[in-house]
């Protein structure tokens, strides 16, 4: 089912077999999976009636977030426990809010996907207490709702018109004597606005408290670690306010599904991200063939060339860094430029999500491509906002290097003597949702002598 959606050749017609999705499990279940379906797979190319090969449908995003995607018992519970809340309460006379936490990789959207999917299955089933409900799909990220169109194209009871930005729904609802939507989806919820923006048509407090006074339910996506301005700025306090006085539960994902790593690399990320610098893991240093990649480099046109192998030979590998570098939107090219290397940077203007785009191997991409999508390789290039206190032994950052102008536009309710302390924690954000792309392999290469100086030391 999965491959059929993302070839998008095929609609499916009859959902009555879909609405248990129960994870399978059964005797050679690999050989199955594997060998036996690529033998099909190749004799349906054969006769034309599918196309493309299986390892470019499994590099697509929309395969990856798929609503048929197998689930993990973890995300499974998870789901249940969604659609179970969602009856229990969608004739309640009060809001009620559900909220999903977890680190990138955890498979967030994936659940997301499942769930909306079989809520909206479960909307045109007359005899389930959801019937009839209107439900919608919000995400404030151009690219991930790309996707969600692009999957709903192949499904009968996915329309585009139920994937929305928050501001468009919101703006949408207010403007009407229509009712509030039953079920409403957030995902990436850590991008919504926490703070009025009139340039892109907001004009209310903030996004997360619009979106539950217009639905009965509010299903949410949330990770603290992938707030990236400070108009989506979210502390416990902000959090706290909105939840006052509406019935919500928390439920946690913590199981790593994207990053196929040994637990010590992922711990060298996060402390990373925390500002120390580990010695490299020992499954690093004694990686075996089909080991994750985690690879240190000096020079930025090297890093690029093993990118571009990695590319070649698996797909979807991608060089991404900080927004440490400058770029307007009039459509111009702008560059990155170390020794032996030069490319354009933050492209934006394709139709399909970036790291699709065939050409995008010869571009850097920043985190407003890449956000919330996998890639088999990823090569981050740390900016002049990253740098090294060898005397505190602990990364640095320079904050008026970032050059990311609407992060840090000043907003009333974050004192002065705590902007800085923000600042510093949205670049280490955007550290993290950039280094955990990559299933197979991470790169780095650093603009800062003294952060180069500090990661070649590892290797030596």
């Amino acid at each position: 089912m999965n491959f059929f959606i993302a070839e998008k050749r095929y609609k499916l017609q009859n959902v009555s077999q879909t609405l248990d999705n129960k994870m399978h499990d059964y005797y050679n279940k690999e050989y199955y999976d594997q060998t036996f379906f690529d033998a099909i797979w190749d004799e349906l190319r054969e006769q034309n009636i599918v196309r493309e090969s299986l390892e470019d449908l499994r590099n697509k995003d929309v395969f990856k977030i798929s609503p048929y995607k197998e689930l993990s018992a973890e995300q499974m519970d998870l789901k249940h426990h969604i659609i179970d809340y969602c009856k229990r309460h969608i004739d309640d006379d009060k809001h009620s809010i559900f909220f999903i936490e977890g680190d990138a990789g955890t498979g967030k959207s994936v659940v997301l996907s499942s769930t909306f999917n079989t809520i909206q299955d479960l909307s045109q089933d007359k005899g389930s207490k959801l019937y009839g409900a209107e439900n919608y799909l919000l995400v404030n990220h151009q690219e991930m709702l790309k996707t969600y169109k692009e999957i709903s194209e192949t499904l009968p009871n996915l329309k585009k018109k139920n994937f929305m930005k928050p501001t468009s729904f919101i703006n949408r609802k207010t403007s009407s004597e229509k009712a509030v939507a039953d079920i409403v989806f957030v995902d990436e919820a850590h991008l919504l606005l926490s703070k009025k923006d009139s340039y892109n048509n907001f004009n209310q407090d903030n996004h997360l408290e619009e979106i539950i006074k217009q639905s009965k339910i509010t299903i949410v996506v949330y990770d603290r670690k992938q707030v990236l301005k400070f108009k989506s700025y979210w502390d416990d306090n902000l959090i706290g306010h909105v939840k006052r006085g509406i019935h919500s539960e928390v439920l946690m994902l913590t199981n790593q599904f994207r990053i196929r790593a040994e637990e010590e690399i992922l711990n060298w990320m996060d402390a990373f991200t925390n500002k120390k610098v580990l010695p490299l893991p020992k499954s690093v240093t004694n990686a075996r063939k089909d080991s994750f990649e985690l690879e240190i480099f000096s020079d930025a046109g090297e890093m690029y060339k093993k990118i571009q192998q990695k590319n070649k030979k698996y797909g979807l590998s991608r060089l991404v860094s900080t927004f440490d570098y400058l770029h307007k939107k009039d459509r111009k090219d702008y560059f990155i430029e170390e020794p032996n290397f030069k490319l354009p940077w933050n492209r934006t203007h394709y139709k399909k999500t970036w790291a699709e785009v065939e050409e995008t191997i010869n571009e850097v991409g920043s985190i407003y491509t890449i956000q919330g999508f996998d890639l088999n390789y990823v090569g981050v290039i740390l900016g002049p906002s990253v740098s090294y206190n060898f005397e505190k032994d602990e990364l640095e950052i320079i904050t008026a290097n970032y050059k990311d102008s609407e992060a840090f536009k000043a907003r009333d309710d974050i004192p002065a003597n705590q902007a800085e302390e923000v600042k510093t924690q949205i670049i280490l954000n955007s550290i993290n949702v950039l280094m955990k792309r990559g299933i197979h392999g991470l790169y780095i290469y650093a603009t800062d002598p003294k952060l180069r100086q500090k990661l070649d030391s590892l290797s030596d």
